[in-house]
């Protein structure tokens, strides 16, 4: 069986609480998520903002596909903070985010965590 391109499967560490599983989907902003994909693994210090949370990534991107609104369990990078962000509840970000994928397991984790927590993103 084929390994798809189109969509990368990606494993959540948060330091302390467990994991989580998410999807990168190369359609939601090409550019972006290849960007990331190149990057893995991530890690990180998380700060929380209304909905979700975010951490720092070491890529300089601009805006692709921008979206206004994140649904609940998004994954988007966020330019005008260089950072990843996961939203476990609907919310309008502060500035425009690009949508890269979706949380697909253990969405709840990311409720309890606090600002300062280590995540690590790494390939599934």
């Amino acid at each position: 069986m084929m390994k798809s391109i189109s969509s990368i499967k990606v494993r959540f560490i948060i330091d302390g609480l467990g994991e989580a599983e998410g999807r990168l989907v190369r359609f939601l902003s090409p550019r972006t998520v290849d960007a990331l994909i190149r990057s893995l693994p991530l890690e990180g210090r998380v700060a929380l903002m209304k909905g979700g949370l975010y951490f720092p990534v070491p890529l300089n991107l601009g805006v692709e596909k921008a979206k206004r609104t994140a649904e609940k369990g998004v994954l988007a990078y966020w330019p005008m903070g260089r950072a990843l962000c996961i939203f476990y509840e609907n919310a309008k970000p502060y500035s425009p985010i690009n949508h890269v994928g979706k949380i697909i397991k253990n969405l709840e984790i990311f409720r309890k965590v606090e600002t300062g927590m280590k995540v690590v993103v790494e390939k599934a």
